[in-house]
């Protein structure tokens, strides 16, 4: 066996006797140990051992990151505040006007991954203002907090490798800046969201969401495209029922049929308006405040597709991907 092998055995044999991958036991030992534990990982896992010690220089648990963790409000917002919120009218007059000054920039970038330009800039809006509200966290530090205080440990520790990982590749890690939870960027991008999902728009170097827009705009593109965002298609719409309503059975996501049916059966926009897209477009009817199936619920009711979906695998909530949708239309009308 070569040193190198016989070293790289040795860390992992420290590694598993001090048991720091089990979540139970992370917050157990001192923090020093424990972090000892996370460096021997990062190194076996192949990241530089100056990168690493470079990374996690000085670091201690943030007790800030902690107190949010444990007091997360309890969602209780009704969809009309929510919306209200994501969708004000200030932030749909920010984004009309940020589309109409890159729009040449922006409509190449969805052009290239098949997602609008409205899109692209409504997600940019919701995840941080615009670039306003990204956070002020260091991921390192917050990630590192989170994974050594056992609650959601395995999660957290994997994202804290990630984020090793970016710094590995060239990501400084004071650079790193986001929420208390670890979301980066101008898209707030996780850890393993960026390895994954994020471009530098010029296709040189990495991608930086924090200073540049069209990196954003790539990165965001790119990860709707890969979650599954199909061209030409509209994310959904509100609509209204016939007078006689519909049987409960039809809502749900798992319910999707072609839009020419939703229009044999009487269903229009909500302003009243036929159906448009694709006749053979499928889409999922479901309440506003749907249950996870998207069946049952009250509310305003919409008919969603394919790129519905793709934002509610961003986040998954229905109010979320439906505001995302509802933003972009905004953006876009005049």
């Amino acid at each position: 066996m070569s040193s190198f092998s016989i070293r790289r055995f040795a860390i992992l044999l420290i590694v598993l006797s001090l048991g720091l991958s089990s979540a139970s036991q992370a917050a157990d030992i001192p923090f020093p140990d424990w972090l000892a534990g996370v460096k021997a990982e990062a190194v076996a896992g192949g990241i530089d051992a100056s990168t690493v010690d470079q990374a996690l220089a000085d670091i201690q648990p943030i007790d800030r990151v902690l107190e949010l963790d444990r007091k997360q409000p309890e969602f209780t917002m009704t969809w009309a505040d929510y919306l209200a919120h994501t969708a004000s009218l200030q932030r749909v007059t920010d984004g009309r006007q940020l589309l109409a000054q890159h729009r040449k920039t922006l409509k190449k970038i969805g052009h290239d991954h098949g997602v609008p330009a409205q899109q692209l800039v409504a997600m940019w809006g919701i995840e941080s203002n615009y670039g306003r509200n990204m956070g002020s966290f260091s991921v390192i530090q917050s990630l590192a907090t989170l994974a050594y205080d056992g609650r959601r440990s395995q999660y957290f520790r994997g994202e804290l490798m990630k984020a090793l990982t970016m710094a590995q590749r060239g990501v400084p890690p004071q650079n790193m800046r986001g929420s208390w939870a670890g979301a980066m960027g101008q898209c707030q991008f996780m850890p393993s969201t960026y390895l994954s999902y994020a471009q530098a728009a010029s296709g040189q170097g990495s991608a930086d969401i924090w200073s540049k827009p069209e990196d954003v705009w790539a990165s965001t593109a790119n990860y709707l495209s890969g979650l599954g965002w199909k061209a030409g298609e509209p994310w959904g719409m509100a609509i209204r029922l016939p007078k006689r309503g519909l049987a409960p059975a039809l809502f749900g996501l798992d319910h999707a049929r072609p839009l020419k049916d939703w229009s044999r059966l009487g269903v229009k926009r909500a302003d009243g308006k036929a159906l448009s897209g694709p006749p053979e477009m499928k889409l999922a009817l479901l309440h506003v405040d749907a249950s996870k199936d998207g069946s049952g619920g009250e509310g305003p009711i919409y008919l969603v597709g394919d790129n519905f979906r793709a934002l509610l695998h961003w986040n998954r909530s229905f109010f979320f991907a439906l505001s995302a949708g509802t933003l972009a239309d905004r953006i876009a009308s005049r």
